[in-house]
């Protein structure tokens, strides 16, 4: 009888750290899907409404989940809707006066890194308030979050978008 032994290698007394799970502070699909609806709504102001199913094939995004997305945006005050067979859904006030900011909190609400920078965070919730090193890191990290935000306007990405095109137009067939 033979007896196979593995030649595969071993480490010995080499300690590897624990595989951390991966930090991520990510935007929702609903702010980045609902962004991507109003900027097609700002190339659209002062043309009539635009459909929903427009927005759908010409972003190639789920037409369900944007009029969910677009009821949000319109009780925000952010669209108005036209129905009819050439209605649809417009903005209610030009792309450069409305700002990334409004659209995100409509959609999302407040955005905070942790619930201890947040606008409703009642003082003395968390026990480490007094003696936590991090809170001034999330508290700035807010502050410049939303300062980006509310200095971006739709017609500000609209702008970029096509400075990128015309710097950098996509492969025939891509658009």
């Amino acid at each position: 009888m033979t007896v196979g032994i593995s030649q595969a290698p071993v480490a010995v007394g080499v300690e590897h750290p624990p595989v951390a799970a991966p930090f991520s502070m990510r935007v929702s699909s609903k702010a980045h899907y609902g962004l991507r609806m109003m900027t097609e709504f700002a190339r659209g102001y002062g043309h009539g409404p635009l459909s929903i199913a427009e927005v759908a094939r010409v972003e190639h995004l789920p037409l369900a989940y944007l009029e969910q997305l677009a009821a949000q945006l319109r009780r925000g005050g952010l669209v108005e809707s036209t129905r009819g067979v050439h209605g649809g859904y417009s903005l209610t006030r030009p792309a450069e006066d409305i700002t990334v900011l409004e659209v995100v909190r409509i959609l999302e609400g407040e955005v905070s890194p942790v619930e201890c920078v947040a606008s409703g965070y009642v003082s003395g919730t968390c026990v480490r308030e007094g003696e936590c090193a991090s809170r001034g890191l999330w508290q700035r990290l807010k502050q410049s979050i939303d300062a980006v935000l509310s200095e971006t306007t739709l017609a500000d990405l609209i702008h970029d978008q096509s400075m990128l095109q015309t710097i950098a137009p996509a492969p025939e067939g891509t658009h």
